[in-house]
């Protein structure tokens, strides 16, 4: 018996968009569910160097929270490339900044760290408030 593996034009017809409501989530544990279906290991054709995975649109991404004790304060650090470039904020201010911004970070890191990843990511739609412009694309409310 051989092993199965999906090929891209297989995949590319089984595609569906998933929305996941973001009200009184988790942030971490409703990155995770959103890069379960963003890299298809929902399905049982999954295949690791595919991408077999799912549209998912994410609303009320302003409602998610943060779980823990010191999570508010936790400093996220990035640099600018110039010296002396080092510049932090905490993860509460940059929910509360910029949700949308914040769950696409957290769900990037989930992701592979690679073109697969980079292409997974493309499929992810976060929105701050309730509605989404992708009623044509008929998504399915997820739990």
């Amino acid at each position: 018996m051989t092993t199965f593996s999906a090929k891209p034009a297989d995949m590319e017809k089984s595609r569906q968009w998933i929305v996941l409501d973001g009200t009184n989530q988790s942030a971490g544990r409703l990155a995770a569910e959103a890069a379960r279906l963003l890299r298809g290991k929902h399905k049982p054709e999954f295949t690791p160097h595919v991408d077999c995975g799912d549209h998912v649109i994410i609303i009320n991404a302003d409602k998610v929270r943060l779980t823990g004790n010191n999570k508010k304060d936790e400093p996220i650090y990035r640099h600018t490339l110039y010296p002396g470039g080092i510049r932090s904020v905490t993860r509460g201010r940059e929910l509360e900044k910029s949700s949308v911004d914040a769950l696409h970070r957290i769900i990037k890191g989930m992701l592979p760290h690679n073109t697969l990843g980079a292409n997974m990511l493309k499929k992810l739609r976060v929105v701050a408030g309730p509605e989404h412009p992708h009623q044509a694309q008929k998504p399915t409310q997820t739990a």
